[in-house]
């Protein structure tokens, strides 16, 4: 890990690095602290959530080389818009919201892109309602990597990173109705990935985002 410069380039994520413990850590006042541009409390903060936010951008984008590309983008955006973060009790979502932007933001630019699928265990409780249909590593990976990335983003911060919808939802910068239909619909396509069924193409709603 990288200390933040004064370069606005605050970490490198091109090494592995173990989370803190969050327990008997002052979150708010190290996010305070950082806001008035302390560089070792933004380093610790980071260092809390690291692996989560790299696990999960190799979930969305299915490419470690781009997931460490969109997470060191979001760090360097998180560490130049801190300042403007009003509610340091909310810097955990804010900064998985930039994460998720960043790696759409890739996906944008890298549509066309042929990318090798590396998928980490996940396991998460949440999904273990879906042990029955889905009870092969290499189904759900295939599976989840059929989801648009959108919808990916949804089930990765919702199952992965057990975010509530509505956190889910302010995240991605999208309704709470939009995420739930998003979730509801790729739960459905994995499910019809893994026994043949057809699935039918997401239907926009009010704002214009796919469902």
């Amino acid at each position: 890990m990288i200390r933040p410069t004064r370069t606005p380039y605050p970490v490198s994520t091109t090494t592995a690095v173990a989370p803190l413990s969050r327990r008997n850590v002052d979150q708010r006042g190290l996010v305070e602290r950082a806001r008035g541009g302390d560089h070792d409390a933004f380093t610790v903060l980071i260092d809390l959530t690291i692996a989560r936010l790299d696990s999960a951008a190799r979930l969305i984008l299915r490419d470690p080389e781009l997931a460490r590309d969109a997470v060191q983008d979001a760090l360097i955006r998180a560490w130049r818009d801190l300042p403007g973060l009003r509610d340091p009790d909310r810097f955990d979502a804010w900064l998985h919201r930039i994460t998720v932007n960043a790696c759409l933001d890739l996906t944008r630019r890298r549509r066309r892109r042929v990318t090798e699928v590396e998928l980490d265990p996940i396991g998460p409780p949440a999904l273990s309602d879906m042990a029955g249909d889905v009870a092969d590593r290499e189904l759900l990976d295939a599976a989840l990597r059929r989801l648009q990335p959108g919808h990916r983003a949804v089930v990765v911060l919702h199952f992965y990173l057990g975010m509530p919808l509505s956190d889910v939802a302010a995240a991605i910068g999208i309704p709470l109705g939009t995420a739930q239909s998003r979730l509801h619909y790729s739960l459905k396509a994995m499910r019809a990935s893994v026994i043949g069924e057809p699935v039918g193409v997401p239907a926009r709603v009010e704002g214009g985002h796919p469902a």
